[in-house]
Formats: structure tokens, sequence, C-alpha cells
């Protein structure tokens, strides 16, 4: 038996403060809240999504200690977790920005309980980078190929706290250029399934109020999102495919993202075999593989940053495993 542990009044009254000054509420995923599409939808699993990322960052408000977060996220269901830990990402890094003086906790995170679901740290302290209205120099702390889903995690939350700005009206975040706008990009994409209610028709008029060069990036983001997040039938994942159109090689490659974050945190769903199978044409647990192949001997210090480069060399994997000719049946004598 564990005994619960008991914090000196000091520190609890910071506890509190830090939530009353900083939390966010469950209420706050509520898509009327949001102002969301109320329609049809996995509206429910969403929100729940929602409520399990504010559950991770207010126990890393109360306290980010990695040993303190793995005892408050142990009861989250391990299918949901991913979304507990990005909320403590954004928690352990906003506390780190906020408290400089003191030893910073993110990469004590990452090196331990956090690191089977560092796709999902590297996200959740995009969220802090937003609110603490950082430009996309502030990566640089971070680690040099997943810090660019810090920015990711940037765009996420412009897209979803502020839609009217960064989807209806197709605003550049101020600041973001060159790459660090397509990673953007990439987590506006994201939001859009949670803005429209995973409807692959609503997201694809979405989509295409945008210009054409930054679609990409943004289909890639909306299949990261269907993949990981779940909440679509199989024929919605068809016609999401169908919407995508001309580019299915960057939808591909964010459901592999997906299947990749997934395999490394220990936590396989059926909803993300099933978007790989549809969005990617391999099963979850190659899309892993080639991810994590296509990361192999990464050249850093380029024009071009590594992380683009693992991007395409994924793309490239899945269209030629997808269109490799299927192996002739063995002749039986």
């Amino acid at each position: 038996m564990i005994r619960r542990l008991q914090l000196p009044p000091r520190l609890r009254a910071g506890s509190r403060l830090r939530l009353q000054i900083l939390g966010i509420g469950p209420e706050e995923a509520s898509f009327e809240r949001r102002g969301f599409a109320l329609g049809a939808g996995p509206r429910g699993r969403l929100e729940e999504i929602g409520r399990t990322f504010v559950r991770g960052y207010r126990a890393a408000l109360d306290d980010d200690a990695p040993e303190a977060l793995t005892r408050a996220l142990a009861p989250v269901d391990p299918e949901l977790a991913g979304f507990a830990w990005e909320g403590a990402g954004m928690g352990v890094a906003l506390r780190d920005a906020l408290a400089p003086w003191r030893a910073p906790r993110l990469p004590l995170l990452l090196a331990g309980p956090g690191h089977s679901h560092r796709y999902m740290v590297h996200v959740g302290a995009g969220w802090a980078l937003a609110r603490l209205h950082r430009g996309p120099g502030a990566i640089e702390s971070l680690d040099p190929l997943l810090g660019w889903l810090a920015l990711d995690g940037y765009g996420f939350h412009q897209g979803y706290f502020r839609p009217a700005r960064h989807l209806r009206a197709g605003e550049r975040q101020r600041g973001f250029t060159g790459y660090a706008a397509r990673a953007f990009d990439q987590g506006l994409g994201r939001s859009l399934w949670f803005v429209e209610a995973a409807q692959p028709a609503q997201i694809s008029f979405a989509v295409a109020d945008f210009p054409e060069r930054r679609r990409p990036d943004l289909w890639s983001g909306v299949a990261l999102a269907a993949a990981y997040a779940g909440g679509a039938t199989p024929d919605a994942l068809d016609l999401l495919a169908c919407e995508a159109g001309p580019h299915a090689d960057h939808v591909a490659q964010g459901a592999a993202f997906a299947a990749a974050a997934r395999h490394h945190a220990g936590n396989p769903a059926a909803h993300t075999e099933l978007a790989c199978r549809v969005l990617a044409g391999v099963s979850a647990g190659e899309a892993a593989t080639l991810t994590d192949e296509a990361a192999l001997e990464l050249p850093f210090g380029g024009a071009e940053p590594a992380y683009e480069v693992w991007r395409r060399r994924l793309r490239l994997a899945l269209r030629a495993r997808t269109r490799a000719p299927a192996a002739a049946p063995r002749r039986k004598d």
C-alpha cells in the first residue's frame, strides 16, 4: 500500500495558486464552449480526449516532478494516456519557463516517465509556447528532431482556441516563417479533426479555403489526428482519403506518425490500425517500423530541417510499399 504524500502547507498553497492563475478547467473541452461543430460525429470521444489533456496539464501544475506525474497519471486509460502526457508536457514546459531560476523539469520528464510518450510531450510543450507567445526560436532548447513537434503543438493550440482567426480566416501566426510555418500548419490541420468533429466533408471544405501551398501540411495533420485520436468509421476514413486527393502521400505520412507514437508508448489502438490500413495502405505496425527506419542517420544542420527529410523519406517509403507488386502465389507441385 502506497502512503499518500502530505505536502507542506506552503506547497499546497502554491499548487492552488498555480491552478487558479494558469489552470484550464475540464469544461474548456466542451464543444459548446469552444464553438465547434455540434452535428453528427464522435463528439463525446473528442471531448473526453480534451478532458484527459486537461487532467495531465493540471497534474503538472500541481506537482511537475516526474515521479509525481507518474503516480497522478497512472489511473488514466492506457489508450488515452498519450493525451494526458501531452497535457503534462504543457504544464511542465510552462512551469520551466515561469521559473527560470530552478533546474528545468522537461528534460527530466523526457528522459524518464515521459520518454515513451516523447512525441506527445513535445507537442504539449508547444502549447506552453503558444500560451507564452514565444516565437519558433524557442524550440532550440528541445530535441533537434522532435522539437519541431512543439511548433505542431503551437499550431494545434491556435486552431483549437482561436479557430475564427487561424482556421476560418486563415491568418498566419506572427513570427512564423519558413519551415516553422509548415510545422505550425501540421498542428493546425490536427485541430481541424476536433473543430469539425471528425467530419471529412467539413474538414475538406476548411482545408480548401487555404492556399494550395499550405494544404499538404494541413492534410498531414488531419490524418495524424484521425489515426491517433480516432473517432472515424471505415466509411469516413475512405471519404477522408478521397477528399485529400493529390495529398495522399501526406495523409499516409500523418497516419504513420500516429502509429509510431502509439508504438513507442505501447498503447496500440484498433482505430489506429484501421486508419493506417485505409490512409497509408499498411498495418499500424508496419507504419511504425517505416517511420523509425526513415529517421535513421538523418542529416542535421543542412538547409532543410532533418524533420522534413524524415517526413519525405517516410512518404517515399510508404508510396513504394503500397505500390509494390504483390508476391506471386507459390506453385503447388
